[in-house]
């Protein structure tokens, strides 16, 4: 069994900072591929930033230059550092990883149960 626990919104102001956090435990093998997906109200998931095993970074257009992805690879954590906060950025966000678990010679894909972001004045 393998959970990912995220941590670190909240309400912030506009033009403010936070530090998302997601711990993944349980029987891993090894973790590949870790993304921050967010979702706002009446909109649909969207994929916000992954980071590869290997070191390969992506961001969503809208994100560029204010967000940073990173990992924690002796941690089993992936970290999303969000500046320069803007009220679209409202969302609850998630984690996702692409996870192998040990006995298994398959990876799979898990989810996080979300943590809210607020920008608000």
């Amino acid at each position: 069994q393998v959970q990912l626990v995220e941590s670190g919104g909240g309400l912030v102001q506009p033009g403010g900072s936070l530090r998302l956090s997601c711990a993944a435990s349980g029987s891993i093998s090894r973790i590949y591929t870790m993304r921050w997906y967010r979702q706002a109200p009446e909109k649909q998931r969207e994929l916000v930033a992954l980071l590869t095993s290997g070191g390969i970074t992506n961001y969503a257009d809208s994100v560029k230059g204010r967000f940073t992805i990173s990992r924690d690879n002796a941690k089993n954590t992936v970290l999303l550092q969000v500046n320069s906060l803007e009220p679209e950025d409202t969302a609850v966000y998630y984690c996702n990883a692409d996870i192998q678990t040990i006995g298994s010679m398959i990876r799979r894909n898990y989810w996080g149960q979300g943590t809210q972001v607020t920008v608000s004045s």
